[in-house]
């Protein structure tokens, strides 16, 4: 009866082991398949953040792409236009100087005609007079003034010496004692050097 009892007790206690050995493999085995599969599905998401990534990375650089046509397309007009305005000043841009002087020519045939009948050589001086005022503020008006010379210290960026002459006094060595052609300036820059004599 002991040995009944005892070989029984074997029995289930092997029962029991193969039983608790079988649940623990199906638990492994559940386990193993649920890891398996949040591990497929961590790599899908995986890979679908990459894909949207991609996507993404591709969307932006048809942007910058397309915005960079659009400025090289900008800058090319940009460069036409200027290139056709430098062109244009070229040839036009004394238009407003010349504009300006017609009426001074005007005043000149005006008074050529006059001076063929006139008697009274002073009402003629005093026209061409007259005329040469009017011209100079045209002149000015276009930025270009006589450069005062007389009595001025010689300087090389604004007088050209023509020749030397002994000074009159010891205060003029080194001046400008005679002017033989006046300079003029344009705004702040020298239009023609003013022709000098230089005491010495």
């Amino acid at each position: 009866m002991k040995e009944e009892n005892s070989t029984e007790n074997t029995v289930n206690a092997e029962n029991t082991a193969s039983t608790e050995s079988a649940e623990m493999t199906e638990n492994t085995e559940e386990n193993v398949s649920t890891k398996e599969t949040e591990a497929t599905d961590e790599t899908q998401d995986a890979e679908e953040t990459v894909e949207d990534k991609l996507a993404l990375a591709e969307a932006r650089i048809a942007e910058l792409e397309k915005e960079r046509l659009y400025k090289q397309a900008e800058f090319d007009n940009f460069r036409k236009r200027i290139v056709k305005e430098k062109a244009e000043l070229i040839l036009n841009g004394g238009r407003k100087v010349l504009e300006a002087m017609l009426p001074v020519i005007d005043d000149l045939e005006r008074a050529l005609v006059h001076m063929q009948t006139a008697e009274d050589v002073e009402a003629v001086k005093e026209g061409v007079d007259l005329i040469y005022k009017k011209f100079l503020k045209v002149m000015e008006a276009q930025g270009v003034t006589q450069m005062k010379t007389e009595g001025a210290d010689f300087n090389t960026d604004f007088h050209e010496a023509v020749t030397q002459f002994p000074a009159p006094t010891e205060d003029l060595k080194g001046k400008v004692i005679d002017c033989t052609e006046k300079g003029y300036m344009l705004n702040d820059t020298v239009l023609r050097f003013a022709k000098v004599v230089v005491g010495i």
